[in-house]
This record gives C-alpha cells, sequence and structure tokens, in this order.
C-alpha cells in the first residue's frame, strides 16, 4: 500500500518565547496556536534550541484528529503533512507541558 504522507518526521520540543502572542489578540498576534502547532519557522527559534526531540515514523493508522498518526523515541503524534502542523502530540504519555512548542521537519527516505 502507498501512502501519500511522508512516513517519517523528526519532531523537535522547544520553548516558546514569551514576547509570543496568541493568534487572533490583534496589534501584531505572533504565537503559535494552543497545540503548538504551525510556529515552524517562528523567529526567533533556530534547531540548536530544542530540548527534547524524536524520530516518529508512520503507524498507518489515523489518529482522533484526523490526521496520520506518527510514534517513536516516546512521542506519539498526528502531523498535517500538508502544513507540517502537530494537530495533537503526547511526550511519553503525556500532554506538552505549557511553554513548550512543537516544530516538524521532514525526514529524507534513507534517514
Amino acid at each position: 500500500m502507498t501512502m501519500s504522507h511522508p512516513q517519517s518526521y523528526e519532531i523537535l520540543i522547544v520553548p516558546e518565547f514569551t514576547d509570543d502572542r496568541a493568534p487572533g489578540t490583534g496589534n501584531g498576534a505572533t504565537g503559535a496556536s494552543v497545540r503548538g502547532a504551525a510556529a515552524k519557522g517562528s523567529r526567533g527559534w533556530s534547531p540548536g534550541a530544542a530540548v527534547r526531540s524524536a524520530v516518529v515514523t508512520a503507524t498507518g493508522e489515523t489518529g482522533e484528529t484526523g490526521y496520520p498518526r506518527y510514534a517513536g523515541d516516546g512521542m506519539v503524534a498526528d502531523i498535517d503533512p500538508r502544513t507540517l502542523a502537530v494537530e495533537g502530540l503526547l511526550v511519553d504519555g503525556s500532554e506538552l507541558a505549557y511553554g513548550l512548542a512543537a516544530r516538524v521537519t521532514e525526514r529524507d527516505a534513507n534517514g
């Protein structure tokens, strides 16, 4: 069976920056979503800033969010392959702690 989404990603857990504000608060808000999704490429973030990372591979299942589910290295994530947004995430069986966000990078077929 051929899947239309990538088979693996690397998830980086990074601290959010205290000057980011939630979306929709006006006055040029730049914050990420509550799920920590889609803040990929936010100003001030660099790969070296990760406090934890994991390579997750496709499980072949669809998560509760309706997106493909990936698991590995203590993380289970539902990832939108179109936007690279993490729509659901458990780290060691728990939700992501407040003040942290998930960033996603694609892995090549050999990596």
